[in-house]
């Protein structure tokens, strides 16, 4: 069967070439191979049309993907057919050894980088529509968090390697290249030793992203403290982490730094968190009375989950008694919100009904008529 194909190649090709010398023979060789060449080329582009309106009339009718995979390769599959176009023209212009092979070389490298090509814009495609499917600005986006960091790392790390293999592919076409490269794999030394020390911080990020998205340390949107700092994972890519701070900064993290270093993770299994406000009072302050005020703050303020509230005495020091009050909420900016509007609630409600409950010195005055002097000290029980 194959030898049946090429019989029927070379009989064609043959035809074709007899064809092109009869049309051709007032012209001289480079005219004729630009004619022949820019003919087929033509040719290539009519018999793109055809393809391009057959294959959207069959996807018509199928899902998204495949119509947006039609859309969106219509370039490189243009650039594909005019390589074999142009791969055939050359086969039949009356032009030098030499010249095809120049030309049929840069067509082996464009065809590589078309096919690389495809491969990214099918990947792009699946993982956009895949990602549609979550929603992240739902208030419970645990799952959808989960799912888009698996994606981008993932497509990011495919996308690198599509360009190393296209680049690698095409740099093995050449003979110099390709015998460098068979030497260096198989003898190794210090060549390789530089180019690996050269390479180890991109190689150690990119198996960094890969462990990542399997075990998920992180996610979009997560809320980290990194270095002291407080913020949202805003993008993730193949070697870094951008993290967007509460005061609009970017902090950039290289990905191995959340496999190497501990840091913190307020979303890491849920967004709900819990918050501490710290109270000091004078040691006469009705606990339970402002015990019972503050679940009556917290009942009217719509931040409040309902699921956590309790105020405990933590401390007694020698002049204020340290009060803590534990308050829960959905995600961490509203735990962040719900504690400043705890503390602006109580000390209101103490200011305005227990206002002796605030911290005061106290002092104490010893009368002394026969010296005819008052004397004060500070009361040592505060």
């Amino acid at each position: 069967m194959p030898q049946d194909i090429q019989h029927i190649e070379d009989s064609v090709t043959e035809a074709v070439g007899a064809a092109v010398e009869q049309t051709t023979r007032f012209l001289p060789d480079w005219a004729a191979s630009v004619l022949v060449l820019v003919v087929f080329a033509l040719a290539a582009l009519l018999l793109y049309r055809f393809v391009l309106s057959m294959l959207t009339r069959m996807v018509a009718s199928r899902d998204l993907f495949w119509r947006s995979l039609v859309s969106r390769s219509a370039q490189p599959l243009r650039m594909v057919l005019l390589i074999a176009g142009v791969g055939i023209g050359i086969k039949t212009a009356p032009m030098s050894d030499q010249a095809a092979r120049i030309l049929g070389h840069i067509l082996l490298v464009s065809f590589i980088i078309c096919i690389a090509w495809i491969c990214h814009t099918a990947l792009f495609i699946w993982t956009t529509l895949h990602m549609r499917r979550f929603k992240l600005d739902a208030e419970d986006n645990l799952l959808a968090r989960k799912h888009v960091t698996q994606t981008r790392i993932l497509l990011r790390v495919a996308n690198v390697m599509i360009v190393v293999f296209a680049i690698a592919a095409a740099l093995m076409t050449f003979p110099a290249v390709r015998q460098y490269g068979v030497s260096l794999l198989a003898a190794g030394g210090a060549a390789g030793i530089v180019v690996g020390l050269a390479l180890q911080p991109l190689l150690k990020n990119l198996i960094a992203g890969i462990q990542l998205a399997l075990t998920q340390p992180i996610r979009i949107d997560d809320a980290l403290i990194v270095e002291g700092e407080w913020g949202w994972v805003e993008e993730i890519t193949s070697t870094y982490v951008v993290l967007k701070l509460w005061d609009w900064r970017r902090l950039v993290v290289p990905l191995s730094y959340f496999i190497e270093q501990p840091f913190q993770n307020w979303t890491r299994e849920n967004a709900e968190l819990i918050g501490t406000c710290m109270f000091y009072l004078d040691h006469s302050a009705p606990i339970d009375t402002l015990r019972s005020a503050g679940r009556e703050i917290a009942a009217r303020n719509p931040l409040w989950d309902g699921k956590v509230y309790a105020m405990q005495v933590t401390d007694f020091r020698e002049r204020v008694m340290e009060v803590r009050v534990l308050i829960s909420a959905r995600t961490a900016p509203k735990v962040f919100d719900l504690r400043c509007e705890m503390r602006e609630g109580l000390i209101a409600y103490i200011q305005e009904n227990h206002p002796k409950a605030l911290p005061r010195t106290r002092a104490e005055a010893d009368l002394n008529l026969s010296e005819g002097a008052i004397t004060a000290r500070p009361d040592p029980l505060g």
